[in-house]
């Protein structure tokens, strides 16, 4: 890459890769100790890798959703998996499309198109702008959301599945190959062994490698390139590492147990714990991956998921590179979320800790204004709906800051230090899960709040809850809940007091920006509105030139 990052680019492009579930520290550019993964490491040495860079929502659908729009999700209101985003909500294809840049789609987005929306406005999703609201404002090049799983009820995702007609194409003999080779192995006596089964994650999934969903993804990808016309951003959206943990030959085996760390947990969780956080550690998810031997199959098979991603990594920097592009692409590369792996009794995601809502984040710009920060990390407070704000910057615009609630990286890129935010703020609306049940909670009051200030942590949890916090410096693994005691108030009173800022952001005011409502002081009187006044004199004679002179005459009554 090293030979081209000097090159200046009149018409930029962005390539903005997604890893599904793909935990920040599963790198080796972020100390991995195990785990190798050169082609990340290299894109970082040659961008910016953020090293606090956290979602606004730590389950799929949701985070999605704010990176797509650069809005929070209380904004946007698409919350949890399946939750529409509301017709006319603006996302990344209108700011760059209105930049001149187009804005593509190759892989998952989790987004469910509003329909009852769509037909309230006579909107046919057959036709461009129909379209586009029913995906998420991107245009498709392909979208495979990747989750086809099958039960009593039918499939999961009822749209159709561009990668299962490739596999059936490829002859592999079933309805759903995804479910039966991609997603399984083999028992030793011939039965299915499907991923979905933990103990199965040892096996190599029973597809060759080359047909496996991160390579097909990738070809996609390069053939999407091969066509585009500049300027261009591609969503290239992966749905691995995202369970099943099961991988294909030859990264099924490639880890082991000695390469599963021990979990990051502690006795003292478990005492007093918020209500809370002692549902979730008492799910379902939680209760397999305290099992010893459930993570010693799931985090190898996981670990080969992000090498298998890591290798394809390769093989679009290497496209890249041979066809020239590499001089006036962008390079961004993130996650929707962690995985907690059984770090804090926990498995999936969901709640706020650093395994769940922090990610990788790393930024290759390839214009000689980026020069002097190659290779560098930066510890500034990163949310994910400040990528919106950079995209539109990079193709030429200024972002909407009265739509995209994000800030610009492009200061951060530059080797600037800009004025930045003092905290990050994520939400979690857990209303359709059991833990609601559980706790015995309406929808409405099953949500909760993170506020961190890069050294403490707090949970708010509506429903009457007590708060959580932890302080990172002196308690980085985040075991000891400092809430349950008295001694941090004032810490505590002190972020409530960010998060009553953030709660009156203005975020519905989308219509009209801070400049237009200044441009617009005044032009009623400009146009002749003129109330209040008692003679004239208030005012420049030039507004009342139409209200002075003689009075014209009333036509006479006939």
């Amino acid at each position: 890459m090293s030979d081209m990052l000097d090159a200046p680019s009149a018409q930029m492009n962005i390539l903005f890769i997604m890893y599904d579930q793909l935990r920040y520290d599963y790198l080796s550019c972020a100390g991995h100790p195990h785990l190798h993964t050169p082609n990340f490491d290299k894109v970082a040495a040659s961008g910016v890798r953020f090293t606090n860079a956290y979602v606004q929502s730590p389950i799929c659908g949701a985070s999605r959703m704010c990176f797509y729009t650069g809005r929070y999700a209380s904004s946007h209101g698409a919350q949890w998996n399946g939750f529409p985003i509301r017709v006319g909500e603006q996302t990344l294809g209108d700011h760059l499309r209105r930049n001149g840049m187009a804005c593509w789609l190759v892989g998952k987005t989790h987004m469910k198109a509003d329909v009852d929306g769509m037909e309230r406005l006579g909107l046919s999703p057959d036709s461009l702008i129909g379209a586009r609201q029913a995906e998420c404002g991107f245009d498709c090049w392909i979208r495979d959301d990747g989750l086809w799983g099958e039960g009593p009820d039918g499939f999961y995702d009822e749209k159709r599945s561009p990668y299962n007609e490739y596999l059936k194409a490829e002859g592999y003999p079933s309805q759903n190959p995804w479910a039966d080779f991609a997603n399984a192995g083999i028992e030793d006596n011939g039965d299915l062994a499907s991923g979905w089964m933990f103990a199965n994650a040892d096996k190599p999934a029973n597809i060759r490698e080359h047909d496996s969903e991160t390579p097909w993804l990738t070809r996609q990808a390069i053939s999407f390139i091969e066509q585009a016309e500049s300027p261009w951003c591609a969503h290239v959206s992966y749905i691995k590492p995202h369970w099943p943990y099961i991988v294909p030959a030859p990264y099924h085996d490639m880890f082991g147990a000695n390469h599963v760390p021990q979990a990051l947990r502690h006795e003292i969780e478990r005492e007093d714990p918020h209500p809370v956080y002692g549902a979730y550690m008492d799910n379902r998810i939680a209760a397999a991956f305290q099992r010893d031997d459930v993570r010693q199959k799931v985090i190898p098979a996981y670990m080969g998921l992000i090498k298998q991603c890591d290798d394809q990594l390769g093989v679009l920097l290497d496209y890249l590179e041979r066809t020239g592009r590499m001089q006036n692409t962008m390079i961004v590369l993130t996650s929707d979320h962690g995985d907690y792996l059984g770090d804090h009794w926990l498995g999936e995601k969901d709640l706020f800790h650093e395994q769940s809502v922090k990610v990788p984040l790393i930024i290759y710009d390839p214009h000689v204004r980026a020069d002097a920060t190659r290779g560098a990390t930066c510890e500034a407070l990163v949310e994910s709906i400040d990528l919106a704000a950079t995209f539109v910057e990079v193709a030429g615009g200024k972002a909407p800051y009265h739509i995209i609630e994000g800030k610009s990286l492009m200061p951060w890129l530059k080797g600037e230090t800009p004025d930045w935010r003092k905290f990050v703020m994520s939400e979690f609306d857990y209303s359709m899960t059991p833990q609601c049940l559980k706790l015995g909670l309406e929808p409405r009051d099953a949500r909760l709040f993170m506020v961190f200030d890069g050294r403490y942590k707090l949970m708010h949890a509506e429903g009457g809850f007590r708060p959580m916090l932890f302080d990172l410096k002196t308690d980085p693994e985040e075991f000891h809940d400092l809430a349950k005691g008295d001694d941090s108030r004032s810490e505590i009173d002190r972020l409530y007091g960010y998060l009553a800022m953030w709660g009156r952001r203005l975020c519905q005011r989308v219509t009209r920006s801070e400049d237009d409502i200044k441009a617009m002081r005044g032009r009623s009187a400009r146009r002749g509105i003129l109330p209040f006044l008692f003679d004239g004199s208030e005012v420049p004679d030039e507004l009342i030139e139409k209200y002075r002179g003689r009075a014209p005459q009333r036509p006479l009554k006939t």
